[in-house]
């Protein structure tokens, strides 16, 4: 039977997955309507289409581990399972990593001739960004199926078994070197990205304190809201990156509950974020909205 908090735990997971899918299904919804309709889809809507999908993928993934971890489901062959759960969580990194530098090339204006010339090409790239990425992954994946399968035998053996003390088998320190290395590429060009935008924006904002009132409170808001969404993806993306490297460098000690939590917040991350993307977005909002008041017509 379950306990009071593994219930409140599970009910924020319902909650954290069905926000996931639905914000993430509206992306996917809208975009590949735009496809429909025009036959084409633009660079961002094709980055945009690749990341909720992955998510989606990722969301379903975790939360068929937490009713596993709860013992309300079957769990599936171990190292295939966390084999696709990395997977799926390194796209998603890259993915937002590549959104990111999309960003920070179409807005930023530093004068540099690097930035410059992705400015120019970086629309013509995101193909390539995108298959270079899954290729990129998918060897990684293979690469690491064994270390994987060592990592979630040893994970559930300290879920699971309350005497157990010493790991099934030693982990190779070059094995975690080699992952955490593959996980911190994403976020290194993540970080230069963001701050990059960030310095960008900060200087515009403090040049246009020179210029009309109407003009110069205008300019602030969307700044100011500009960068709120950037700090918060920051946020998002940095939790979400140090809480796997605890469940990769801690496997072996984490109990249940701990283990749940780490999770959540795993999980937090492509919802959370994704909702930013919408607001942040004006046909994604507005198309959000229409199903809102869609589905209120219909009750």
């Amino acid at each position: 039977m379950l306990e009071s908090y593994h219930i409140v735990l599970l009910l924020f997971a319902v909650i954290q997955f069905l926000i996931g899918v639905l914000a993430n299904g509206i992306i996917v919804v809208v975009n590949s309507t735009d496809l429909i309709k025009q036959r084409k889809m633009m660079p961002l809507d094709l980055l945009l289409c690749c990341l909720a999908i992955s998510r989606i993928c990722f969301q379903l993934d975790i939360f068929y581990i937490n009713l596993a971890v709860l013992s309300l489901t079957k769990f599936p062959p171990l190292a295939e399972n966390f084999t696709i759960l990395m997977f799926l969580n390194e796209s998603g990194l890259w993915f937002a990593t590549w959104l990111s530098v999309f960003y920070c090339a179409k807005i930023a204006t530093v004068a540099h001739p690097t930035i410059f010339w992705l400015k120019m090409r970086i629309s013509k790239l995101v193909p390539w960004l995108i298959l270079g990425s899954l290729l990129y992954v998918s060897i990684t994946s293979v690469f690491h199926s064994k270390h994987t399968w060592i990592l979630q035998k040893n994970m559930w053996l300290g879920l699971f078994s309350k005497n157990a003390t010493t790991p099934i088998k030693e982990m190779d320190a070059s094995q975690f070197a080699s992952h955490i290395v593959n996980l911190s590429l994403p976020l290194i060009i993540f970080l230069i990205s963001v701050l990059l935008l960030i310095f960008s924006l900060g200087r515009h904002t403090q040049k246009m304190r020179n210029t009309a009132v109407g003009t110069r409170n205008l300019s602030m808001s969307v700044h100011v809201s500009t960068l709120v969404s950037i700090l918060s993806f920051l946020v998002l993306y940095l939790s979400h990156y140090l809480i796997i490297v605890v469940i990769i460098l801690q496997n072996f000690k984490l109990r249940r509950l701990i283990f749940l939590f780490c999770i959540l917040v795993v999980g937090s991350y492509p919802s959370g974020h994704s909702i930013i993307l919408i607001l942040g977005n004006p046909k994604l909002k507005q198309n959000a909205k229409k199903f809102f008041l869609l589905k209120k017509c219909c009750q």
